[in-house]
């Protein structure tokens, strides 16, 4: 049973920092394709960040030039930097992965005030 289990979420005032982590239960080389999802209320869930195979990665446009989305081999673990953050970046956050098929995170709650 492949599990993703999100951390580091939480309240943050606008212009802070936070780095969400996404821990995997299996090797995380072993899927094509992950990311880091959000949906604020009312809202559809949107890609935030993703990356796959080697080092392919792509962001929605309101968060590039803030937030890294990173992997780590030895952790088996995702990583979501977010820096200069926004009201508009409140959301509840998902890890995602593909191998086969979709695996999702349960979400970690961001908030930022202003």
């Amino acid at each position: 049973q492949v599990q993703l289990v999100e951390s580091g979420g939480g309240l943050m005032q606008a212009g802070g920092s936070l780095r969400l982590s996404c821990a995997i239960s299996e090797y995380i080389f072993g899927f094509t394709a992950l990311g880091w999802y959000r949906q604020a209320p009312g809202n559809e869930r949107e890609l935030v960040a993703g990356v796959a195979g080697v080092a392919e990665t792509k962001y929605a446009e309101s968060v590039k030039g803030r937030f890294t989305i990173s992997r780590d081999r030895g952790k088996n673990t995702l990583y979501l930097q977010m820096n200069d953050l926004k009201p508009e970046d409140t959301a509840v956050y998902y890890c995602y992965g593909r191998r086969g098929r979709e695996y999702w995170g349960q979400g970690t709650q961001v908030t930022v005030s202003s």
